[in-house]
């Protein structure tokens, strides 16, 4: 990172995931040059968001349908047309860093946001990289940070004793490591069918846990318009409120895919209700049936990264903040890129031309 003694910008953009990279695409288009007027803050060491993080053995092609960002197509690259079949933590981060180079974002990194604060008519961002901390001013501040960071774990008694090996979808080591084990799933989303299948390869025994009972659509792939709309209006109501962001799948429900067919044909399909308790070697279920384990895989979804705001008073005790098409209320220069009804790649391309236009506004630009 530059010497950030001095560093100030119209805009600060956290994160250069799909959110962050397409609010900064029509920024630029809107005469923001990168570097100067627009800053790009993430916490990645390279190009690609949250997914070069994800584990080696998910590809696209095992993956919901990711969409191009705004004006993809100059860069010559798809995902329509992406190889399905290399990690997709390759291909992402090859395309993001192709797409950051020939739109001229030029993006910060590893820079990790700590804090944001209210500076004269503005915001000042406090960042760390390495052992250096900095800060930047902007009359704007964009918070692109995506969930990844923020693993949800749900409360169970118990799960501190627990000496078998616990890990999350964002720890998930790969396969490999629960070879010859005893393994509860728990999670009702596309991640925990994923588990259920690699780990059932190598596993002695694999055990699904949810808290409510899946449902399941005949969409193979993408959500049906009418599904996609609830989903949208119910995140959307919930942002404007300022409650915490209820999950996808629990609107939409699970696409009838190969993955679940598959699933269905080797018998692991078999959901279990949520246990009552975890204990030093497994987990007590609500008929009071011990059951013997060896590790459990945390499949329960993300919440919003949001600690860094909390400084300027606006996220609830609930962990919700206020927005409303994309900005937070009360805060004329702050907006969330990515959140609620932004969440899916479609939604947040769009919402990124209505932010980037707002913003425009708010400069006088």
């Amino acid at each position: 990172m530059p010497d950030p003694s001095n560093l100030s910008a119209d805009v600060v953009v956290i994160g250069a995931g799909q959110a962050g990279l397409a609010v900064a695409y029509h920024l630029g288009r809107r005469g923001l040059a990168s570097g100067r007027d627009l800053v790009v803050l993430d916490r990645g060491p390279g190009p690609g968001g949250a997914w070069q993080h994800r584990w080696s053995s998910l590809t696209l092609g095992g993956t919901h349908h990711l969409h191009d960002l705004p004006g993809m197509s100059d860069t010559g690259l798809s995902f329509t047309t992406a190889p399905g079949d290399r990690p997709a933590r390759e291909v992402v981060s090859e395309y993001y860093g192709s797409y950051e180079e020939r739109h001229g974002i030029d993006v910060l990194r590893p820079v990790t946001v700590t804090r944001v604060t209210r500076w004269g008519d503005g915001y000042r961002v406090d960042a760390a990289t390495g052992s250096a901390v900095a800060s930047v001013t902007a009359r704007v501040v964009v918070s692109a940070a995506g969930t990844w960071t923020s693993p949800r774990v749900p409360f169970m008694p118990g799960r501190d004793l627990f000496r078998g090996l616990q890990t999350t979808t964002a720890d998930y080591p790969g396969a490999a490591a629960f070879a010859g084990m005893r393994v509860a799933v728990v999670g009702g989303g596309t991640s925990a069918l994923t588990f259920l299948d690699e780990v059932g390869d190598v596993a002695a025994d694999v055990r699904w846990f949810t808290r409510r009972n899946p449902t399941f659509h005949d969409e193979e792939d993408e959500l049906s318009p009418e599904r996609g709309r609830v989903a949208v209006a119910i995140q959307d109501e919930a942002a404007r409120e300022g409650r915490p962001l209820p999950s996808i799948v629990s609107v939409t429900g699970l696409p009838r895919s190969a993955l679940v067919r598959r699933l269905e044909s080797a018998g692991r399909l078999e959901r279990l209700p949520m246990f009552a308790e975890m204990t030093e070697t497994g987990v007590i279920t609500r008929e009071d049936q011990t059951i013997d384990l060896d590790a459990v895989i945390w499949a329960t979804g993300f919440r919003p990264e949001v600690a860094h705001l909390r400084p300027l008073g606006v996220v609830n005790d609930a962990g919700g903040i206020v927005v409303e098409d994309g900005r937070v209320r009360g805060e004329s220069g702050l907006f969330l890129a990515g959140y609620g009804p932004q969440a899916s790649t479609i939604s947040s391309n769009r919402a990124a031309r209505v932010t980037a236009k707002a913003i425009a506004e708010l400069l006088g630009r």
